[in-house]
């Protein structure tokens, strides 16, 4: 009996375990990390960026736009996301798309208290377009090498204990 106990134990922290690597139920992950098509944009202070600014990071790339609801509600989520795992290995990339500019993302930035994601725009919309968005938000997880390992269509409970577990693991796979 007491074998058994012991086996079905195992058995729990194996699918414990194996559950923690899995993508919650909407991300979309590739069976093969595919090329990102090169974007850019502006960081706060109206310098050029791209992608190739974070290699060597697990970067999730939130395509967003303050009029858009389903991305103002998520942004606290992602600026707690970018506090708790944010650093050397890890960010979060929130691109706005608003045609009005930094101004308009400075201001919801302040209005809703975000601290710890920067500011980066693409007033053009080009990055939408060129990554396939058929709407917002768009985020896509791309690995150190500048490759899409999946993405999810519209809003995620991006600090949710089960998405913390999925990022967590992606970035302890180096």
């Amino acid at each position: 009996m007491k074998t058994l106990a012991l086996a079905l134990l195992g058995m729990l922290l194996a699918l414990t375990q194996a559950s923690a690597t899995e993508p919650p139920a909407n991300f979309t992950i590739h069976k093969t990390p595919q090329p990102v098509p090169e974007i850019s944009f502006q960081d706060a202070d109206g310098q050029p960026k791209t992608l190739a600014d974070f290699s060597g990071k697990i970067v999730l790339l939130n395509i967003w736009a303050t009029w858009c609801a389903p991305c103002r509600k998520e942004m606290p989520m992602l600026d707690r996301l970018q506090a708790e795992l944010g650093g050397p290995d890890f960010e979060v990339v929130a691109l706005s798309v608003d045609r009005k500019g930094p101004e308009a993302v400075r201001k919801f930035f302040d209005e809703i208290g975000i601290k710890h994601l920067a500011l980066n725009i693409d007033t053009s919309g080009k990055a939408m377009f060129t990554l396939g968005a058929f709407g917002l938000p768009l985020t896509l997880l791309v690995d150190r090498q500048g490759r899409e390992v999946g993405r999810v269509n519209g809003p995620a409970e991006w600090d949710s204990s089960e998405m913390l577990g999925f990022i967590r693991d992606r970035i302890a796979a180096k």
